[in-house]
């Protein structure tokens, strides 16, 4: 009788006839035996090891569960930043009892979000560098506390920046899915349409609430000060534009160039001068990034666009823009060159947050988000805000770099830059490194990435192996 082993490793020799093939020739070995030992042959059929099937099907379930998981918390970032942006009652007066609803929205959502973070990845939260910059940003803050001229004033600044961080946490925690982050964006949509048609019509009555010669805003809060009304609409624009880019859509199309078109009119309402500068900061950037065969006919065309505007504008604004020695130009030169020298008078921790003014020479702020940070809390701290930043502007140019031309990610990607840009730009003449601008728009990027890597990832996956 022939031995076993024999037949798993030889076959057995036939004569061969005229006509014969391989087939002939095929070991006589036993189905399961093949199935056991030979692991190329299971692997093609199953399309891949044991091994890297569970780690796939593992993988897949997990970003299902994280992309379903947070829902609650989401709902709850989402009513908050409405409440934030929005403020209803500040429009309406007899809404005075949900002045208090965003605290204790906040107050919810964050209770809902811990337990519910714990239990999908068993930590608090991701941690990107831009996450690690705004936690070291924070510590330096607390630190700088003890030491600041007014302490409580201090305190009381830290405190309010640290709502800022923590909701800023459960932004780039919840955010898994690009539905939510579309979502998001298009509230900040609404508001922002809101907020200009509320500017351009506020000038058009003449409700010129600051000085007498512009307007004051129809929102308090963030919204109040033109300057930082333009700041924020800047902002904005440029995420408009890549959604306009990006839809096949006609009626979209139309909408967001409506959208883009009112905001540019909002902006030139506020007469703000850093706003312009912003303006002309993510035109040069959208151009430069959209067109790369024929950049210098695209920028000329930008130049144009820009001219356009300034003629089509009332007179007064071209006149304030070519203002630069009025009270308001004086008060803040002044205040960037003494906050400089805070800044180097007091380079570990600074004079404590919100503690400028002490120093001031007219009681003012900076009006310089980074001589306001330097001052504030020292040098170290400025290089952890510039990281906050710049980090973000590292990862979406990988983006970029990496996802096909005309794709949503594509023009996304190159519409958070240019938001980006325009703030640090536009925030070179307004005091707004503790507020919710840049960490609106950097959450937005952060999610952006980790949304485009998991998809990126997913694809991966699914190809056969």
């Amino acid at each position: 009788m022939p031995n076993s082993e024999f037949l798993d490793y030889e076959p057995i020799r036939r004569p061969k006839r005229s006509g014969a093939t391989e087939v002939d020739e095929l070991p006589l070995v036993p189905p399961k035996r093949v199935f056991e030992t030979n692991s190329v042959d299971s692997e093609k059929w199953s399309g891949g090891s044991s091994a890297a099937v569970s780690e796939k099907a593992r993988t897949l379930r997990q970003d299902s569960i994280l992309g379903r998981g947070h829902a609650v918390s989401f709902a709850g970032l989402f009513v908050f930043t409405f409440l934030v942006y929005f403020r209803p009652y500040e429009l309406y007066p007899s809404l005075f009892w949900l002045s208090t609803s965003a605290f204790w929205v906040a107050a919810v959502t964050l209770a809902v979000y811990v337990p519910t973070q714990l239990s999908l990845e068993g930590r608090l939260t991701i941690r990107p560098r831009e996450v690690n910059a705004v936690l070291l940003l924070t510590v330096v803050g607390l630190m700088s506390v003890p030491l600041a001229s007014n302490p409580p004033r201090a305190w009381a600044a830290w405190f309010d920046y640290l709502k800022v961080v923590i909701m800023f946490i459960v932004m780039v925690n919840v955010i898994r899915t690009q539905r939510r982050l579309d979502s998001l964006i298009v509230l900040v949509f609404i508001v922002s349409f809101l907020l200009s048609v509320g500017a351009m019509n506020d000038y058009r009555l003449g409700n010129l609430g600051v000085k007498g010669d512009r307007i004051q805003g129809m929102l308090g809060g963030l919204f109040s000060n033109p300057n930082d009304l333009a700041l924020h609409l800047v902002t904005i624009i440029p995420l408009a534009i890549a959604m306009l880019r990006s839809t096949r859509s006609l009626l979209k199309k139309m909408l967001l160039a409506f959208l883009t078109l009112t905001m540019l009119g909002g902006v030139i309402a506020t007469f703000s001068r850093g706003g312009f500068v912003g303006l002309v900061a993510i035109t040069f950037v959208l151009s430069w990034k959209f067109a790369r065969r024929y950049r210098a006919a695209v920028l000329g065309l930008g130049a144009i666009m820009i001219v356009m505007m300034l003629v089509i504008a009332p007179a007064a604004y071209l006149n304030r823009l070519s203002t630069s020695k009025d009270d308001s130009a004086v008060t803040r030169v002044d205040d960037l060159k003494r906050s400089l020298f805070i800044a180097a008078r007091h380079p570990l921790l600074g004079v404590g947050m919100d503690n400028y003014e002490i120093y001031s020479n007219r009681e003012k702020a900076t009006h310089n988000a980074y001589t306001q940070v330097a001052a504030e809390m020292g040098l170290l701290a400025l290089c952890l805000y510039l990281v906050f930043l710049v980090s973000a502007l590292k990862s979406l140019r990988k983006i970029e770099s990496s996802t096909a031309d005309r794709s949503k990610f594509y023009y996304l990607s190159i519409g958070l830059q240019a938001s980006l840009i325009g703030f640090m730009v536009n925030s070179f003449f307004a005091s707004v490194a503790y507020l919710w601008y840049p960490y609106y728009l950097v959450g937005y990027s952060v999610c952006f990435v980790a949304i485009v890597r998991r998809r990126t990832t997913e694809t991966e996956l699914d190809r056969p192996a």
